[in-house]
């Protein structure tokens, strides 16, 4: 294990990428979809009170990073017009999913049943920006999930071998294996010749998935 002091890198590291994201954002060259990010706002600071009421130390701070930061990319969605605003039916139906597994979390009230919840919320919420990425990949920056990935790496490893649990490990671990997955779908078809983001495959999969991401 690392000293447990670089969980605050691996907290700033998500709210760094989701401030970049913001940033591209507010001037056009991303394109959120609001579903997704304003899910990846609520369930972490739910998995965040969750993780304090386990006892769980500084390697809750990333949990919290990982929803402050979508809460700036929300807001910033807002400022642009351009960005993603209209709900598809898969939009609305992850956002259903995630609002039940949020509600069971509520009705169950158990620390670590909050933090199963959470997880299952964010990945509901996630699922419209997975398709969007891999789509229109030339709408999203994997600079943003590169961070929250890395910075959830650093937390596992700050975790001492006697404190290894749900509680702990959990949601970092759904980070990494999450932020990594919309990572690749970004930066895959970028780096081919005709899955590119300007490629013509791209170009296809981006007119089916422009009316909500």
């Amino acid at each position: 294990m690392i000293d447990p002091r670089f969980v605050i890198l691996a907290a700033l590291l998500p709210i760094a990428g989701s401030a970049a994201y913001a940033w591209d954002t507010l001037h056009g060259h991303t394109q959120p979809n609001r579903v997704t990010w304003g899910l990846w706002t609520v369930a972490p600071l739910i998995a965040f009170g969750a993780e304090l009421t386990q006892h769980v130390g500084l390697e809750a701070l990333l949990t919290f990073g990982v929803g402050f930061g979508p809460l700036l990319v929300l807001l910033a969605s807002f400022a642009d017009p351009k960005a993603y605003a209209r709900l598809t039916p898969l939009d609305i139906a992850c956002g259903g999913l995630s609002l039940i597994a949020l509600a069971a979390w509520a009705i169950t009230g158990t620390g670590n049943v909050a933090i199963l919840f959470s997880i299952l919320s964010d990945f509901f919420g996630a699922i419209p920006t997975v398709r969007k990425a891999y789509a229109a990949p030339h709408t999203e920056s994997a600079t943003v999930f590169i961070a929250s990935a890395v910075g959830a790496v650093i937390t596992l490893l700050t975790i001492k071998p006697a404190d290894w649990g749900f509680a702990t490990a959990a949601f970092p671990i759904y980070i990494v294996v999450g932020a990594s997955t919309i990572a690749t779908l970004i930066l895959i078809p970028r780096a081919s010749g005709q899955g590119g983001a300007g490629g013509p495959a791209s170009r296809r999969r981006a007119r089916r998935a422009a009316p909500g991401g």
